[in-house]
């Protein structure tokens, strides 16, 4: 039942009660369960894509959901299913950034070089700023198909293991919790008249603590020399520079994932073009680790490898980049919040 809006004449009006998370979890699992019967079916208007993303859509938001408010729900319950949640989101990801990633690398190769290197089936003019055939030339088609095998390989195994587990017993006992979860939340007892609103504030706040911990002074530059230094070399650790703005991107997703529970029809653009500063970061910074691994390959021409370095330091531009968008949309985040 869907929870009433707060009367005001309440001195605990505003308040968002513990019934607002159970219907916001059945909804989820509704919808999760929609777009496994969608894929079970192979379509019915929808590409099994489609269903695939969904599925990791409502994963994405339930196992949110039991992370930020877990206080307020069954702690046995919530930290078997968590897991089980985010192991099923984490493998249906894999094929689709595979190919996002070999998609992002030739487009930057194309760019770099001006010559061909995209797959024939993939339209693109060359750019107007196209460099004039060099060096660089010279080793773009042999990058090119080198990625293009590594990357399509990997997207096939990812596939094949997408498959299995989707046909596997654990994510049948999965989809089953799931379905029990549709008709019943199991919350922790007195939660339903609980205020979900401190429980999202903390979510929040560990959002807000980690930004501040960014090097904001650093990427206040649209280029980070002491970053683009370490990118170039041969170590192949990821990124020391890296991690805590991958952290910062999982917690902006809990903080709008908990403001979907308690303002369901509320969107924020200001949060959305902050998610989208870190998604480039991201793809940025794991295509740049696929082309100094792509260049560490043995016995590769000097000409291919010296193409991958510069597509890897291109890509360690472009996360330089994203954290610039990134300091520019939380500052007006920051500004415009009341």
């Amino acid at each position: 039942m869907a929870h009433r809006p707060p009367d005001p004449a309440d001195p605990a009006a505003g308040a968002v009660p513990g019934t607002a998370l159970a219907d916001h979890l059945r909804a989820q699992a509704t919808e999760f369960l929609r777009a496994l019967r969608l894929h079970r079916e192979g379509g019915a208007g929808a590409e099994p894509v489609d269903a695939v993303r969904a599925l990791r859509r409502s994963a994405r938001r339930i196992s949110g959901s039991l992370h930020t408010f877990r206080p307020l729900l069954d702690p046995a319950w919530s930290e078997s299913v968590r897991p089980e949640l985010s192991w099923l989101s984490g493998t249906l990801a894999l094929e689709q950034a595979y190919a996002a990633r070999l998609e992002r690398l030739l487009l930057a190769l194309h760019r770099l070089s001006g010559t061909p290197v995209l797959p024939a089936q993939a339209p693109g003019p060359a750019p107007s700023g196209a460099t004039e055939p060099g060096k660089l030339a010279v080793g773009a088609a042999k990058a090119g198909a080198l990625l293009e095998r590594q990357l399509t390989l990997a997207r096939t195994r990812a596939h094949s293991t997408a498959l299995r587990a989707l046909g596997g017993s654990r994510f049948h006992a999965l989809a089953d919790t799931v379905a029990l979860l549709a008709s019943e939340v199991p919350l922790a007892p007195g939660a339903a008249g609980a205020d979900l609103r401190p429980l999202a504030g903390a979510a929040e706040e560990r959002l807000s603590a980690a930004v501040a911990a960014l090097p904001l002074v650093t990427a206040g530059h649209p280029y980070n020399a002491e970053a683009l230094v370490h990118g170039l070399s041969p170590d192949p650790a990821p990124h020391p520079q890296d991690a805590p703005w991958h952290q910062v991107r999982l917690l902006l997703r809990l903080h709008r994932y908990a403001r979907e529970v308690l303002h369901a029809d509320l969107m924020d653009v200001r949060l959305t073009a902050a998610g989208q500063a870190l998604d480039r970061h991201r793809d940025a910074a794991e295509a740049a680790t696929a082309a100094a691994e792509a260049a560490r390959t043995p016995r590769i021409a000097p000409a291919t490898a010296y193409a991958l370095g510069v597509l890897h330091a291109d890509q360690r531009h472009e996360v330089e980049a994203a954290r610039f968008a990134f300091q520019q949309s939380w500052q007006k985040q920051t500004v415009g919040t009341p």
